[in-house]
């Protein structure tokens, strides 16, 4: 944190909340880690499903299922937080939900479609909406000019929370393994692993993340009841058609973000089901994959700071294309890797690079409610990538390549969407937007 001066901060934030705020992205990474990309999302296909023609469907379905929930839901929670200054107390709630869903992973066995399919969908759920409300707290932390910084960190620190959470379920597998145990019974020990390392981190967050935003006073913006929600959801689209740099944000958050979406949910599928990975070895390619974006995540802070947010953005686009050709194309693991170690710097600095730029376009008093909206651009993101992979391996009779080298086509409609796009922009129109407009 002393690489953090206070200058970056605004008044009054210390950098022991930053520390908090950041250990959330570190308690919630496990979940993404071991849950969506190395551990269930291939159990899923090989050992609940069978390996059935339709288990990589069933599991791009669940998850986008559970995305379209939080992209219809998250802009109106996010007005409700703003309005009662709730935001931390609805992160601990949707916390907690999602620990709970996790654990109970660890009953699904073998034939337990529905059961899998059902607590996927839940727990994905409360994973989306403690993203959104913890990204909400950033532009309050960080002044504009260190917004790449302080997101950097978060994630960075995030992903080294992935590969301690990975880190310990593959200890355990391989003892499990030796033992001669079967994935029906080493693999819910790591569900309840993921559960127990996303909870307790997150107390430090708890602890230490003050809850900055104040109700409205009598004659400002009215509270936001669970009745107003849908009128509230309307307002908020209609006040985003006056902020026209941060729409283009958040068309190009869709369409990039549905290409990262593929890699996190379908990564060790391809590994294992086309490259040839063991189950071992694809945890292991998951950590040096997440150790390479947490080194992406706090070095392209700095750089994202100072040659400007849009070019960094667009420089890992174009990394994240190279990505999808090189995993077409590999022939053999080595050839992989390169492809995944390319992957893992992109995927850090893409995403703390979007969560800054919605922070510097978000009007200040609505920030929970507009990163409702980058929620819902990533949830988007999440139905049309994963799906769009599925339906092109299924009808492609199976060829996962064809499918991999077609998710260059999100990234490139992402640079499109950056082209036009001007921060400074849309820095001044979120500072001059009024609410109701």
């Amino acid at each position: 944190m002393r690489l953090l001066p206070d200058s970056a901060l605004n008044p009054g934030v210390r950098r022991r909340e930053v520390f908090g705020w950041a250990m959330y992205d570190f308690a919630n990474s496990g979940y993404t880690t071991v849950v969506l990309t190395a551990v269930f999302s291939a159990y899923f296909v090989a050992g609940i499903a069978g390996k059935a023609d339709w288990a990589t469907l069933a599991w791009t379905l669940a998850l986008g299922v559970s995305n379209a929930v939080v992209m219809l839901l998250m802009p109106a929670i996010g007005a409700w937080a703003d309005a009662h200054a709730q935001k931390k107390r609805l992160l601990m709630l949707t916390t907690a939900g999602c620990v709970l869903a996790t654990a109970a992973l660890a009953l699904a066995q073998p034939g337990m479609v529905a059961l899998a399919v059902g607590l996927i969908i839940v727990s994905n759920i409360f994973y989306s909406f403690g993203e959104s409300l913890t990204a909400s707290f950033l532009p309050e932390l960080a002044r504009p000019e260190a917004m790449g910084r302080v997101s950097g960190l978060g994630w960075g620190l995030g992903y080294l929370g992935g590969m301690l959470t990975l880190g310990l379920c593959l200890a355990y597998v391989l003892w499990a393994q030796q033992r001669g145990e079967p994935a029906a019974r080493f693999v819910p020990v790591t569900m309840l692993l993921t559960a127990v390392m996303y909870g307790l981190p997150a107390l430090v967050t708890f602890a230490l993340l003050r809850e900055h935003a104040r109700p409205p006073v009598a004659g400002t913006r009215a509270a936001v009841t669970v009745g107003d929600a849908p009128r509230h959801l309307r307002q908020t689209y209609r006040q985003a058609a006056h902020l026209p740099d941060l729409r283009l944000l958040l068309g190009s958050t869709v369409c990039y973000q549905a290409g990262v979406a593929v890699a996190i949910a379908l990564a060790a599928i391809y590994a294992e089901q086309v490259i040839g990975f063991a189950p071992q070895e694809t945890m292991v390619l998951i950590l040096v994959l997440n150790l390479a974006a947490a080194l992406g995540a706090l070095v392209f802070g700095y750089v994202q700071d100072r040659i400007g947010h849009r070019l960094a953005l667009s420089l890992t686009l174009v990394g994240w294309i190279a990505v999808c050709v090189i995993a077409a194309l590999a022939q053999n693991k080595a050839q992989f890797w390169v492809a995944a170690t390319i992957a893992g710097l992109c995927m850090g600095s893409s995403q703390s690079a979007g969560r800054a730029m919605v922070g510097l376009f978000a009007p200040p008093q609505q920030l929970a409610e507009f990163f409702g909206l980058w929620t819902t651009a990533t949830r988007i993101a999440s139905i049309v990538g994963p799906i769009s992979y599925g339906l092109i391996t299924w009808l492609a009779g199976g060829n996962q390549r064809i499918a991999i080298v077609a998710c260059s086509a999100f990234f490139v409609a992402g640079l499109l969407f950056l082209w036009p796009m001007r921060v400074q922009r849309g820095r001044e129109a979120a500072l001059a937007s009024v609410q109701g407009a």
